[in-house]
């Protein structure tokens, strides 16, 4: 069997479990979603098992469970949504989780040797890195905790957000102290930014794209500076994205 069509059907494996997740009742949702991080794991283990490698057991597969758990925690929300809405969500899940071990598998094989999909499997990753985030922190802030648990969830969740991000850069056979330091750092800004905004009259959804549009920023900062290439044109790519969303934000958010 091809590696295509063995991440195809894993995928779609998951993906029926996904959608079976709208058949458990809301008092065990987060049971249900920490069983489907489980077998997420086991299931990229067989999907990915022939190239994992020392650490990559840990960070080739945090990037799907990741997806799964955001995904599945997304998945409640929609509880009196139509059936078309659940349909579009389910497809949206098999794509997600085809593309996200394609590019998992590509990141395996130039661990070993030098290929030329690298930069592509790095554009896909980090876009479903920074749409991860933002499915996680929208349901976080659909929970409406008080700004303590939030700044402990953003901290907590954020880790292994940056630190998969980070170690597909260079990918080295051990996380190094730098990562962990790097992803705990960065991790702590984001919990920052949560509390910020658990404060301010905003919605879930823009509260949620903020968060994720920081991340998007000093995720994308962080990777140029570790392949050398922080230039200062790059800076003001990145910085510019977030100066207009933090000012968009501002701009709608209903002060009273």
């Amino acid at each position: 069997m091809s590696k295509r069509r063995k991440f195809l059907i894993c995928s779609a494996v998951l993906a029926v479990i996904f959608w079976l997740l709208q058949y458990v009742p809301l008092d065990y949702r987060e049971l249900a979603i920490l069983i489907f991080a489980i077998i997420t794991y086991a299931v990229g283990v067989m999907a990915l098992k022939d190239d994992l490698h020392g650490v990559e057991w840990l960070t080739l597969l945090l990037l799907p469970v990741l997806f799964s758990v955001a995904a599945g925690f997304f998945y409640f929300l929609l509880t009196n949504s139509q059936l078309v809405v659940r349909v579009i969500v389910g497809i949206f899940y098999l794509v997600g989780m085809y593309a996200i071990l394609l590019t998992e598998n590509i990141y395996s094989v130039a661990a070993v040797r030098t290929i030329q999909l690298l930069r592509a499997a790095h554009a896909v990753g980090f876009l479903m890195t920074v749409l991860t985030a933002v499915l996680l922190f929208n349901a976080l802030f659909s929970f409406h905790w008080p700004f303590y648990l939030n700044v402990l969830v953003a901290f907590l969740v954020s880790i292994p957000i940056y630190l998969q991000a980070l170690w597909v850069v260079k990918l080295d056979d051990r996380v190094t102290m730098n990562l962990w330091g790097m992803s705990v750092i960065l991790a702590l800004l984001t919990a920052e930014i949560a509390m910020g905004l658990s404060f301010l009259p905003v919605t879930v959804w823009v509260a949620s794209l903020f968060v994720g549009t920081v991340i998007y920023v000093v995720m994308g900062l962080m990777q140029q500076a570790l392949q050398d290439r922080l230039f200062e044109r790059t800076v003001w790519e990145y910085t510019s994205v977030g100066v207009i969303v933090m000012l968009a934000t501002l701009a709608i958010t209903p002060w009273k």
